[in-house]
């Protein structure tokens, strides 16, 4: 069984800490070590694991809880099991290389080693900025809306216990590594991984590569569960676009029509800038090399797992086995029969990197939906254009201010006029209204602020504010097996600026309220108001609105809209809190047949609601014999949020109620389900000690 979270031994334990100059003399430095697998991307479109030891991903053994490169969000749709940064060169008076592994290929918590050779020091945790003022990690200088900032080192060589890190040789490196991350609709679909590799021993390394390693997964956990087992690993097809760079993996046959998507492995770039060719005994060589092996395979040539360093090394170069690399020697259509392989994509050789001196290599990690209406199964040019559209949005990105993407700040490129390429610069809608949606009964109320009106482009330097948009879900789009929240969102209404030929020319005078309100423990001012009638209790719904700007011609940029995810807001309309004793409360659907059109496929995602609850209250449910079956206690927060049904298709937590009523999910206080029959409640409120009683019937 294919676990392979060996590299999640390393959390909490303590290392020893050796510098290469130290270990020239034998010294050794005890540190302990600072481990941080917890964070992962929240914004844009991709849940993606980032640690402080070099590696991406989580082996699944945080899952459920915890992304490991989920997309789209909330999908259960996951992608990557794990991965890591690699490292290969060979120190000045040596002859042969040296690699340094963030994740290798390993199987179970017992592999000891298993390639995992980077590692941190005390104090060195994941910090987290965002350059959304909105967010609690809001910095000034920030890259992206969410950037996790690392460092770690491959010095270490020993466990505090004496316990080696397995046949690993330190080339004496210092890693700092930056992910940035976007929520803008045209960005959210990839996360870029910023390396900048510093050579903190006293020699130089010559012949350096620098790559990832991935072992990509393309699975839906809501279809089959637990991931485990050799048959939920051995469905990956791969392939290799060597004009964008990127290295992909598919669902070769696992779930067609539920993981019809790709993840891919991008190179972007790098400092020092190499020559896309180089020149090998006459042979003219890539610098950027694409290979692929099979899990733990020693039979294949071709397809072999690496052993050691001489075997990495040779992978990091670009040969598949022998002197076979990608398109030479190698078919593609080998790669695209399902089964349990790795991708790598590497970028080298820098000629050296002397001691104090440093070298960037940035790749990004991309996700998409297949495009067309072909099975999933299969992989063809149609299927992987959103592929391509959305990393060449990586490069866009990576590239900045440099548009003709030719590493020359060209006349007319420099915005910010600081005589130097800066990187990491996206075209910006406006800023994303601040959302409050109130639910009640039958209705929800969308409120939303006003900030949006006084964005500047970065490019253009305009204000360029056009209009609103606002979406709403459908009743059920939570049931789908494969839910993409996105997608699911539909136009509700639009209300743009007049006097233009752009949107609708509604003007906003039907929403804007004629002053602002603010709502209790809220300090945001709100100026527009939207109502939505006729909503079904008891259902949840998702409403979000965006902000869209008039297009930039003259840098040829269309309308930009903000993410329609970026504020979204995930609601259950129903009573309100009531507090009137002579209100009677009851429950829905009564009766209860079989499965309520919003239950789920099992037991324990069925549900009722109780409803004209009190803010505070008891809800006592017996037998007709008298005996108590269950016992709920409710505020006006809670609500039942807490059943399986709301973290099934819920996850985010989001979810705001109405405040008067509750679910429960049919499971007894004994944790069995519950039988047909007539049943009794009592409702006792907490704060006047008012008893209010019903009855309700289940028919299995």
């Amino acid at each position: 069984m294919k676990l392979k979270s060996a590299f999640f031994l390393l959390l909490s334990q303590i290392l020893f800490s050796i510098n290469i100059s130290a270990q020239e003399n034998q010294t050794i430095l005890q540190k302990p070590m600072d481990d941080d697998n917890s964070k992962y991307t929240t914004v844009g479109n991709i849940g993606l694991t980032l640690t402080n030891f070099g590696t991406y991903g989580n082996g699944f053994s945080l899952w459920p809880d915890q992304p490991s490169c989920e997309y789209p969000r909330g999908s259960g749709i996951e992608h990557i099991f794990d991965g890591g940064l690699w490292i290969g060169g060979i120190i000045r008076g040596n002859t042969e290389p040296f690699v340094t592994t963030g994740a290798v290929d390993a199987a179970s918590v017992s592999t000891r080693g298993g390639g995992f050779e980077f590692t941190n020091r005390i104090g060195e945790k994941t910090f987290e900025r965002s350059s959304l003022y909105d967010s609690p990690n809001y910095q000034p200088d920030a890259i992206s809306h969410q950037d996790f900032v690392m460092d770690y080192t491959d010095t270490n060589l020993v466990y505090l216990n004496g316990e080696p890190i397995t046949d690993h040789h330190p080339l004496g490196l210092v890693i700092h590594h930056e992910s940035y991350a976007w929520n803008f609709p045209f960005a959210d679909f990839f996360v870029i991984m910023n390396y900048t590799i510093k050579n903190t021993s006293s020699k130089i390394i010559d012949s350096v590569y620098v790559g990832l390693w991935t072992d990509a997964v393309v699975r839906n956990t809501r279809i089959t569960g637990r991931p485990s087992g050799s048959a939920f690993f051995n469905k990956g097809g791969d392939g290799y676009n060597d004009s964008i760079k990127i290295a992909y993996e598919f669902d070769s046959n696992g779930d067609p029509g539920f993981t019809d998507s790709y993840i891919g492995v991008q190179y972007l770039g790098s400092e020092p800038r190499l020559a896309d060719k180089i020149f090998v005994q006459g042979d003219s060589i890539s610098t950027v090399n694409f290979v692929s092996w099979q899990f733990r395979n020693t039979d294949d040539p071709n397809f072999f797992a690496p052993q050691d360093d001489i075997s990495r090394f040779s992978k990091m170069q670009g040969y598949f086995g022998g002197t076979n690399r990608w398109l030479d020697g190698i078919n593609p259509s080998s790669l695209k029969t399902p089964t349990n392989r790795s991708i790598f994509i590497s970028n080298g050789p820098f000629s050296s990197i002397a001691p104090g001196d440093s070298i960037n290599v940035v790749f990004a990690i991309v996700c998409a939906k297949k495009f067309g209406n072909d099975p999933a199964s299969i992989d063809n040019e149609e299927q992987k254009a959103n592929l391509y559209i959305n990393a060449d949005w990586a490069l866009r990105a990576y590239y900045g201010e440099d548009r003709n993407r030719n590493g020359v700040l060209d006349s007319g490129e420099d915005l910010d006029g600081n005589g130097r390429i800066t990187r990491y610069i996206l075209p910006t809608p406006p800023t994303p209204p601040k959302v409050k949606v109130v639910p009640d009964n039958q209705k929800a109320t969308i409120y939303w602020d006003n900030r949006a009106e006084n964005s500047i482009d970065p490019i253009s330097g305009k204000k360029d504010f056009e209009g609103y948009k606002l979406y709403r879900t459908q009743a059920g789009f939570d049931l789908s097996q494969a839910q993409n929240l996105q997608n699911s969102l539909v136009l509700l209404a639009q209300y743009d600026s007049t006097g233009n030929s752009i949107g609708f020319n509604t003007g906003f005078d039907a929403v804007r309220l004629e002053s602002p309100i603010s709502f209790p423990n809220d300090t945001t001012k709100y100026y527009y108001r939207f109502e939505i009638p006729t909503l079904l209790n008891g259902w949840q719904y998702v409403f979000s609105v965006t902000a869209f700007d008039e297009g930039d011609p003259e840098n040829d940029l269309d309308v930009l809209e903000s993410s329609s995810i970026a504020n979204y807001q995930r609601i259950v309309p129903g009573t309100q809190a009531i507090e009137d004793p002579n209100v009677e409360v009851g429950v829905y659907p009564n009766p209860y047949y079989g499965n309520a059109v919003w239950d789920g496929t099992s037991e324990r995602l069925r549900k009722i609601y109780f409803y004209n609850l009190p803010a505070s209250c008891e809800i006592t449910v017996y037998t007709l014999a008298g005996d108590i079956v269950k016992k709920i206690i409710h505020d006006a927060s809670s609500n039942g949020s807490d059943t399986r049904w709301f973290q099934n298709f819920a996850s985010d937590g989001k979810q705001q109620f109405a405040g008067g009523e509750h679910a429960w999910d049919l499971v007894t206080d004994n944790d069995q389900a519950v039988a047909t029959g007539l049943y009794l409640f009592t409702v006792k409120n907490s704060n006047t000690g008012d008893i209010k009683t019903g009855k309700f019937l289940i028919v299995k």
